[in-house]
């Protein structure tokens, strides 16, 4: 019995195309399938990092060329250390990169104030040991023999010398000091500086004084004194500074504790490196032999001028000491405009005029810079109100020379020695 529908058999159903149905009796047998063979498995690579893009390109524009979304490797799209957060930079590369920290401007102003410190601190020191090489160290006071007691305070003994040395025929011409040989004390000043304020004692040039016994600075010979009194300059001519130190220390009884000398040529240079002194000339005065030529009144005097304000003798009724006031008064007045902050701080000013001061200054051989300097600025002290100025008190005069008052130096050299107020007036 046939239980398909009208019109198909086994023959006709086609055997092909369905396979064999459930609904007989026999068993259906297995389809035949077409065997599918998988290709090999590609080998694994490591994933190729995101791909740049290009210069031309607008953010969110790629390039559809060989373009892989990451997938395949586990990659998800837009990951990378700056994805979900800001905080990153584009590292060019398609990813990103940490952020730049700020930078640290506490550490860095630090870092520039020390350097700031290391160079000035440095530029100090050389400095200092340039100048302290430039002293010529010529004099030995340890040549000086039967030396006072020091006292309080330090005792400087300032001298201007008329020394040539260095000076072309020119320099000689042109600051009228003429052609002589050697050199002589054109001016002489005991330097106080205490804790009482500094105190300026001029000692005029012609003042009569004892020459005492001294050991020659040169033989070592012992020369005995004879009693025998001259002006003080011819201590220098005889046996130079260690001499002239010996002279001053036995007639005043005041120990000298260093020794300072300029000559013409320095002193000039000196003013001109500074760009010259201003000075009140209280009254016009002329002098031929020393080339001066003032008016009264305020004005800035330039080296030549201001080597022949201080050598002016001539043009006075008190030759000796008149200039001796004139003296004080510009070297104060030299002091405290050179010990400027526009000076002091200003290299193209400073080092032209310690250069110009030290190839010419002579000191003693324990004179250090730091010493000059302090006697600079008690010089500087004497016209700020703090110290005093003033000539070795006077009785009279005996053949031209000056006679100092023995009771009132007496005086004197007391008060300088305990370092008290000085009271002593000059008359």
């Amino acid at each position: 019995m046939n239980d398909w529908p009208e019109g198909w058999s086994d023959d006709n159903r086609g055997g092909n195309r369905y396979g064999q149905g459930s609904a007989g009796e026999q068993p259906e047998g297995a389809r035949v399938m077409r065997h599918v063979q998988r290709p090999p498995a590609p080998p694994q690579h490591r994933p190729a990092p995101p791909r740049q893009r290009r210069p031309q390109q607008h953010p969110g524009e790629y390039d559809n060329a060989g373009y892989d979304s990451g997938y395949n490797t586990g990659q998800v799209y837009g990951g990378g250390r700056g994805s979900g957060h800001g905080g990153g930079q584009d590292d060019g590369r398609g990813g990103y990169a940490p952020g730049r920290p700020a930078p640290d401007w506490r550490r860095r102003i630090k870092i520039g104030a020390l350097t700031l410190v290391v160079v000035v601190l440095g530029v100090s020191i050389g400095t200092y040991f340039w100048a302290d090489s430039k002293l010529k160290r010529e004099v030995d006071l340890s040549k000086v023999i039967e030396r006072p007691e020091g006292g309080d305070g330090t005792n400087y003994l300032i001298v201007g010398s008329d020394s040539r040395a260095g000076m072309t025929a020119e320099d000689k011409k042109k600051l009228h000091t003429g052609s002589a040989a050697g050199k002589r004390t054109d001016s002489m000043m005991i330097l106080h500086d205490g804790s009482n304020g500094p105190t300026l004692i001029s000692l005029p040039r012609d003042s009569n004084v004892e020459i005492p016994s001294f050991k020659g600075s040169d033989s070592g010979k012992l020369y005995p004194g004879r009693g025998r009194f001259t002006k003080l300059n011819a201590a220098y001519a005889m046996d130079g500074p260690e001499l002239l130190v010996r002279t001053v220390e036995f007639n005043t009884g005041l120990h000298i504790d260093h020794y300072v000398e300029i000559g013409f040529g320095g002193f000039a240079k000196i003013v001109d490196a500074i760009g010259g002194v201003e000075l009140d000339i209280p009254k016009a005065f002329k002098d031929k032999k020393s080339g001066a030529d003032f008016q009264a009144g305020k004005q800035t005097l330039n080296g030549e001028q201001s080597l022949a304000f201080v050598r002016t003798r001539y043009a006075f009724a008190e030759a000796d000491l008149a200039r001796t006031k004139n003296q004080q008064k510009f070297l104060a007045a030299l002091a405290s405009q050179t010990a400027t902050p526009s000076t002091i701080l200003n290299p193209f000013k400073l080092y032209p005029t310690m250069g110009a001061g030290l190839d010419t200054l002579i000191v003693d051989k324990d004179m250090s810079l730091w010493s000059l300097s302090q006697m600079f600025f008690a010089m500087k002290d004497v016209t700020g109100g703090e110290g005093k100025s003033m000539n070795m008190p006077i009785s009279g005069f005996s053949g031209g020379n000056v006679v100092w008052d023995k009771a009132k130096v007496k005086q004197l050299v007391e008060q300088l020695k305990n370092d008290e107020k000085v009271t002593v007036t000059e008359n």
